[in-house]
C-alpha cells in the first residue's frame, strides 16, 4: 500500500509542505496544469486536505469522497462550510492557541495607534511639519477607557488581560454568557452605548457578516472607536466610513478589511482611521506554529485516526478528540 494522498489546494506556508512530505503523497494543485482532470483522476485516493483559505464548501467536497479531514491554516475558518464538512463525516481543524498571543498584542498596539494618532504623528515629522509646529494634542487617552469586547475566545481574554494596566474596564458580547468576571451583555447594540472601545474578535462567516452596522455605530457614539483584529466582513465598511466622515464616532484602527487586499478607497484618507495590512499573526514564529499545528493534525489524523484541535462543527465526529 503506497502513502496517504493529501490535497493541497492553494500556496500555503512552506514549513507544511516540509513537514508533511515524508508521510504523505502530497498534491500540489495549484502547480498542476489541469487541475479539474487531478481532481477527477484521483478523487478516491485522497483522504485529507491543507489549506490556507481555498473556498472548502460542500460541492467541493463532494469531489473528492475519501477526504475524512481538512486541516486549515489560522484560527478563522470562514472559507470552510465546517457545517457541510461535518454532514459529510469530514472533520476540520484550525490552529488556535498558538497565535493567540500575537493577535491580541497586535490589537494593543492598533489600539494605542488609534487612540493616540501615532501614524499621523509620525506622518507629521516625516513630511516636515514639525518645524512649522507640534503635532495637535490628541482629543483621547488609553486611560480610564471602557472596552467591549465583541467575541471573548481566547483572543479576546488575551486582549481583556493587556488592557486592565491601563484602567480600561472590560464587557463583553457572545452568543452566550461565560463564567468570567466581565459584565456580559446580551445585545451588541447595548454594549455599545455603555463602552468607547469596540474590540471586535468575532470569527467571520454569514452568521457574524456586518453585525457591526451603522445602529452599532451610532450607539457607540461621538467617543467612540472601534478596533477590528477579527475579519472584515464582521463590519459594514460603507457604514464605518459614513461614521468616520460623519464623527458619528472618534476613529477606527483595522487590520482586516471586506475585501482583502482592496481597501475601501475612503478610508485611505480619512485622518480618523488606522489601516493595517492583516498583519495580526505575522511574525515568523507564529506562523511556523501555526503551519506545524496543521502538520500535527494531519499527521495525527493518518496515523491513529484523531484530530488535535477540531472545531466546535467537528467535535461530535468519530475520531476527534
Amino acid at each position: 500500500m503506497g502513502q496517504p494522498v493529501v490535497l493541497m489546494p492553494g500556496r500555503m506556508h512552506p514549513a507544511v509542505a516540509e513537514g508533511l512530505e515524508a508521510h504523505c503523497e502530497l498534491i500540489r494543485l495549484w502547480e498542476e496544469s489541469d487541475p479539474d482532470a487531478v481532481l477527477a483522476a484521483r478523487r478516491d485516493d485522497i483522504v485529507a486536505v491543507a489549506t490556507g483559505g481555498t473556498l472548502i464548501d460542500g460541492e467541493f467536497l463532494d469531489k473528492l469522497p475519501a477526504v475524512k479531514l481538512v486541516a486549515s491554516f489560522g484560527v478563522g475558518y470562514d472559507r470552510i462550510d465546517a457545517t457541510a464538512a461535518a454532514e459529510r463525516g469530514v472533520v476540520v481543524t484550525n490552529t488556535p492557541g498558538v497565535l493567540d498571543a500575537e493577535v491580541a498584542d497586535t490589537a494593543l498596539g492598533l489600539l494605542l495607534m488609534t487612540v493616540r494618532e501615532l501614524p499621523q504623528a509620525e506622518r507629521h515629522l516625516r513630511d516636515g511639519k514639525w518645524k512649522d509646529g507640534a503635532y495637535p494634542l490628541t482629543r483621547a487617552t488609553m486611560h480610564g477607557r471602557r472596552m467591549g469586547i465583541l467575541g471573548l475566545g481566547r483572543i479576546g481574554q488575551a486582549i481583556a488581560d493587556r488592557v486592565a494596566p491601563f484602567g480600561i474596564s472590560v464587557a463583553y458580547h457572545n452568543r452566550s454568557e461565560k463564567d468570567v468576571a466581565y459584565r456580559y451583555y446580551p445585545t451588541l447594540v447595548e454594549m455599545a452605548r455603555d463602552v468607547d472601545i469596540l474590540m471586535i474578535v468575532i470569527p467571520g462567516g454569514d452568521s457574524t457578516r456586518h453585525l457591526v452596522d451603522a445602529e452599532v455605530l451610532k450607539a457607540l457614539g461621538p467617543d467612540g472607536i472601534v478596533i477590528n483584529v477579527a475579519r472584515g466582513t464582521v463590519v459594514d465598511e460603507q457604514a464605518l466610513v459614513d461614521a468616520l466622515r460623519t464623527n458619528t464616532i472618534l476613529s477606527a484602527g483595522l487590520d482586516v478589511f471586506e475585501r482583502e487586499p482592496d481597501v475601501h478607497p475612503d478610508l485611505l484618507t480619512l485622518p480618523n482611521a488606522v489601516l493595517l495590512p492583516h498583519v495580526g499573526s505575522a511574525t515568523i514564529p507564529t506562523r511556523n506554529a501555526m503551519a506545524g499545528l496543521v502538520v500535527d493534525n494531519l499527521r495525527s489524523w493518518l496515523s491513529n485516526g484523531t484530530a488535535l484541535t477540531p472545531v466546535p462543527e467537528s467535535e461530535g465526529l468519530i475520531g476527534s478528540a
